[in-house]
């Protein structure tokens, strides 16, 4: 069945409701931005090591060892498509994060994909997708004569509708390291998939690994390019990608981002385009001062 026109209203009223509250979110936080600007004093020079309010993850495969400053709840929201894979198929989503600081050193996230949408053999499949769970641990902070060093894990959870997704957990463990060198900032990811099989009972091994490198080519406007890769796992064939992106900052906590992603194999979908957003929503620990 032609599941195209299944559920639209539904999706498409999910949609605007998630489109509504980030523009609302915009506007909160070009309004505390302004703001803290406006009230802003000199208690805060001379700690250039502190994180900066926020620290996108998006839209790059990779995620840079080190994260936002701590209470800073961090969301991120965007556009993926992936067009031209091998017999025509193509896969849109709309990925959703909320990122939160514990501390310097914890992250806990949580990773939504809905709505989401696959066409495959003139068929079109539309409804939710997976989500996933994850903390991430700072090993070693980055300095001038060492890489940020940090430990991930993440969990999917079979949430995706029927036809979006393996109906199978899957676990992911992570190694980051970043490292800036001269305006360049770099981050490496190289990842252990365990994913349930679709084809049998059990797991499924697989290495996954993406390499990224940003800069700013003026006070708001940046650039990022990334190579990113994985094995076959089970049914899934590896596939490898590069990607451009252009940034642009409003202010500390907010920045859009677009992108072209090409297809580097034989299995990898030709073309894909990424577009989204990073804003801090809430410093929860502000009310306790910036000591923590």
């Amino acid at each position: 069945m032609n599941r195209l026109h299944s559920r639209p209203r539904r999706l498409v009223g999910l949609l605007t409701f998630r489109l509504l509250t980030l523009a609302l979110a915009c506007v909160c936080a070009g309004g505390a931005a302004r703001a803290q600007a406006q009230g802003q004093t000199n208690s805060t020079t001379g700690d250039e090591d502190a994180p900066d309010f926020i620290v996108p993850a998006r839209p790059t495969a990779s995620n840079p060892a080190e994260f936002q400053r701590p209470g800073v709840l961090q969301l991120e929201y965007g556009f993926n498509g992936n067009w031209r894979a091998p017999g025509g198929a193509s896969a849109l989503d709309t990925p959703l994060a909320l990122r939160f600081a514990v501390s310097r050193r914890l992250l806990l996230e949580f990773d939504g994909d809905t709505p989401a949408s696959q066409a495959a053999e003139g068929q079109r499949t539309t409804g939710a997708g997976d989500s996933q769970l994850g903390l991430q641990l700072v090993l070693q902070h980055e300095a001038a004569a060492r890489p940020g060093v940090a430990f991930a894990y993440y969990v999917k959870l079979p949430t995706a509708s029927e036809g979006l997704g393996t109906g199978r957990v899957d676990h992911s463990l992570l190694a980051l390291v970043s490292k800036k060198s001269g305006k360049t900032d770099f981050d490496f990811n190289a990842v252990y998939l365990l994913a349930g099989r679709t084809t049998d009972e059990g797991h499924a091994s697989s290495a996954q690994a993406a390499l990224a490198a940003s800069r700013n080519v003026t006070e708001r406007v940046g650039v990022q390019g990334e190579l990113s890769g994985s094995t076959r796992n089970d049914a899934q064939p590896g596939a490898a990608f590069g990607l451009g992106v252009v940034t642009y900052q409003v202010n500390r906590r907010l920045v859009f981002d677009c992108g072209l992603r090409l297809g580097l194999t034989h299995d990898a979908p030709r073309v894909g385009a990424v577009a989204g957003l990073t804003v801090g929503v809430a410093d929860l620990y502000h009310k306790h001062g910036a000591g923590r």
